[in-house]
Formats: structure tokens, C-alpha cells, sequence
């Protein structure tokens, strides 16, 4: 893409005034924008307000992305399009997560707490084992500020009917021991149908103030107006939902809860006992979904006294999903849609299999998260649709069947 007169002088007034490093970081980052909208514009099709037959999309803005380099930090906007999705070729999708892993590695070996394993990751990475306290607090320091304000980050922008809680363990070292951490994760699909990573935690438990805590550390950045929640029947997150979320219908995942079936009856009958509570969810309509939770219970009951009655104690909070639209039954009955992000993260925790503290998990964790944000983002796709998203705010659940109390009025969509 070829630069203007007037770009070219400005450009030319900008190294003037540079001194010679920085005379290298202008010129990188030009290059670098302008091999983008090049790019960009290939994939597109036709250049920005150029009228062409070849077009095969629309820009729609620029997202910032921040790229580190030798010749220092350049900021470069990467184009967004209306439909599909565009990447750059030139940049790497998941270097966050990388310069975090990067950073645990090191913070391991300088706090003592290598095994032969770090050492060899130390090795792979570029990185020799006389790496100073004060580099690996600079790595640190520098992705700590980026994450922190992905963590932090304003909630108020649009309203999240469901929110999706789970948790996944990993291994830090507390107190000069090794622990069960638990990352605490809370997704949410906005009123447009898109699906947004809202927060995470790191703590000891899964106890009451702990997801207290978190929770209300999603109000205060502005998550209201929420319908749905759905999570596993853990009595500290139920309490904690219970506490914060007044007005919210609570949804008990039914693959936790077919969990908790196969724990009181034999291996042996476990894919039966199964497949007959599944035929609840393939019903068309909320009464017939209840109406048949209560045959099937008598059904299993003849064998499985204990079954039936945890059928019956759990029918409100497995069937809450029957409320909403039929549309996005299949989505909102379980917290399936955490697993991806949950096998992520084990995944990257794996390298390093001990965290040397509980901040360095969090800094692996919520660099994995913020990149999947980002590419939920980056691809525009609806996990429901906004036509259906709309029936939310002209019908909601009963008041006699929510687990709660009856939802406040949502406000208004921008």
C-alpha cells in the first residue's frame, strides 16, 4: 500500500524528531500497519472506500494489538470486518500466552523451585539458567499490567442473561508446600449472542466466600440483569449464587448431575439409567419436559429407590433451562461450553505441572483466557442468535419456577 505526500513528510517529520532507537521502533511499526492493511485488503478484496466487483467483505474498525519486539513495543491496529474474520498472517495468535509461560518458567527456577524438567524447559526456550531476578520481574511486570486490565475490565456495555461458572485444579506451592488450587472461571452470553469471557480467580477452595467473592467482584464491574446461571450443584458456589445473583434462575448441569447419579447405582447399569435421563431433555416443551421427569423417576425408582429421589429433590434446578427459549436448550443445560477453556489450560499447566505460587497460575490462567477471548472476538460468531437472544426480553421464566426470585426488568440494549 502505497503511503501519501502527506504521510510520507509526516512519517519523515516523526524520524527527525527521534532519536535512533526510536528511530527504528516508527519505522518498524509503519511497515508493519501498512503490511497489514496490505494484507487486509487482499483478503478483503478491495482497498478502504475503493468500489470493486472483487469485494468479499467490509471493514468495520480497527482492534488494537500490542507486538513486542527487539526494537520495543509497537502498537498496530489490525482491521475488523463485518462478516467472517481477519488475522494477519505476521502475527502470532497466542503470544500472550507463550511470554506467560515463559514467565512462570523462569520465576520457578530463580525462586529454587526447578526439577530437571524446568531446567530443560528453561533450555528450550532460549533462555539460560543465569537469568537475573530483575529480568523475569520486568517479563512479569510488563504481561501482569496487560492482564490485570483484561481482568478488570468493564462488564456495563451490554447485559449477560446466562452466566456459565465452573472450576478447574491445579498444583502451586503455598506456604513451601504443594496445593490444589482451584481457577474459578465465569463465561457469559451477551444480548447479541456472543459469548465473552467475564473473569477469573485463584484460591485454596470452592467455598462460599471464595465464589462470594468472585462473584461480587463481577457485579461490581457491571454484570446485572443476569436470568440464568449454570454451574455444578457444589453447595458453596449454589450458596454464593444464591447471595449475589437476587432474581437468577440457577440451571444444575446435567452431565454433573448424571455424574452424581453413576455414584449410587453399579457400573453395570450406568449407560441405561443414562440414556432414560436423557430422554427428559429430548422433549419439545417445558410441561413435557417436567411432566416426563416424574415418569421417569417412577420408572427407575422400581430399581433405583436412590435415583428417583435425587430425580425428585433436583427436578426444579435440572429442568430451570425449560423456562427459555427451546432454541437454546442444548446450550444451556450444562456447563459444556467450559470445557474447551478448562482442557486449555490444563493443557499449558501440564508444562509446568507446579506452579511456584498461586500468582503464577493466574498469570498462565488468565493469559490462556484472554486469548481465547480474543479470538471469540476476532471471529464475530454468535453462540445463539440475536433474533432469539430478543424473545429473552419479552418472555420470561415463571416466577413459581424459578429457584430464586422473579428477575428484575432488563435494561435497555444499546
Amino acid at each position: 500500500m502505497a503511503l501519501s505526500q502527506s504521510e510520507l513528510m509526516r512519517l519523515l517529520e516523526s524520524l527527525r524528531r527521534a532519536d535512533g532507537v526510536e528511530a527504528i521502533r516508527v519505522v518498524c511499526e509503519r511497515i508493519l500497519q501498512e503490511l497489514i492493511e496490505a494484507e487486509a485488503t487482499d483478503v478483503i478484496g478491495a482497498a478502504p472506500h475503493e468500489h470493486s466487483d472483487k469485494r468479499t467483505a467490509w471493514r468495520n474498525g480497527h482492534r488494537e494489538r500490542m507486538l513486542t519486539t527487539q526494537a520495543g513495543d509497537l502498537a498496530l491496529k489490525i482491521p475488523k470486518v463485518r462478516t467472517g474474520s481477519f488475522f494477519p498472517s505476521l502475527l502470532e495468535r497466542r503470544r500472550r500466552i507463550d511470554r506467560a509461560l515463559f514467565a512462570v518458567v523462569m520465576e520457578a527456577y530463580v525462586h529454587g523451585v526447578s526439577t530437571r524438567s524446568v531446567d530443560d524447559l528453561v533450555k528450550a526456550l532460549g533462555a539460560d539458567s543465569g537469568i537475573s531476578k530483575s529480568e523475569v520481574s520486568r517479563i512479569c511486570g510488563e504481561l501482569d499490567e496487560e492482564l490485570t486490565a483484561f481482568k478488570e475490565r468493564p462488564l456495563d456495555h451490554t447485559v449477560f442473561p446466562y452466566v456459565f461458572l465452573d472450576a478447574t485444579y491445579c498444583k502451586a506451592r503455598v506456604n513451601h508446600r504443594i496445593a490444589s488450587q482451584a481457577v474459578v472461571i465465569a463465561t457469559g452470553i451477551s444480548a447479541t449472542g456472543h459469548r465473552e469471557i467475564l473473569g477469573l480467580m485463584v484460591g485454596d477452595s470452592e467455598s462460599k466466600p471464595f465464589w462470594t467473592k468472585f462473584l461480587r467482584s463481577l457485579r461490581a464491574r457491571g454484570l446485572e440483569n443476569v436470568q440464568l446461571v449454570i454451574s455444578d450443584s457444589h453447595s458453596g458456589l449454589v450458596a454464593a449464587i444464591r447471595t449475589v445473583f437476587l432474581g437468577a434462575a440457577w440451571q444444575r448441569c446435567r452431565v454433573h448431575f448424571v455424574r452424581d447419579v453413576f455414584s449410587v447405582i453399579e457400573r453395570g447399569s450406568g449407560e441405561m439409567v443414562a440414556a432414560t435421563i436423557r430422554t427428559i431433555f429430548a422433549q419439545t416443551t417445558g410441561e413435557q419436559v417436567r411432566t416426563h421427569l416424574n415418569v421417569v423417576a417412577d420408572m427407575l425408582g422400581r430399581q433405583f429407590p436412590q435415583v428417583k429421589k435425587m430425580l425428585l429433590d433436583a427436578a426444579t434446578d435440572i429442568t430451570a433451562f425449560a423456562d427459555f427459549p427451546p432454541t437454546h436448550w442444548k446450550k444451556i443445560w450444562s456447563t459444556n461450553p467450559l470445557e474447551r477453556l478448562n482442557r486449555e489450560i490444563k493443557r499449558r499447566a501440564d508444562v509446568v505441572q507446579v506452579f511456584p505460587n498461586p500468582a503464577a497460575l493466574d498469570r498462565l490462567a488468565a493469559a490462556v483466557l484472554a486469548e481465547l477471548h480474543d479470538e471469540w472476538q476476532v471471529f464475530d460468531r454468535r453462540y445463539l442468535s440475536e433474533a432469539s437472544m430478543a424473545e429473552l426480553f419479552t418472555t420470561k421464566p415463571t416466577e413459581a419456577d424459578s429457584q430464586i426470585t422473579p428477575q428484575p426488568e432488563p435494561k435497555q440494549l444499546p
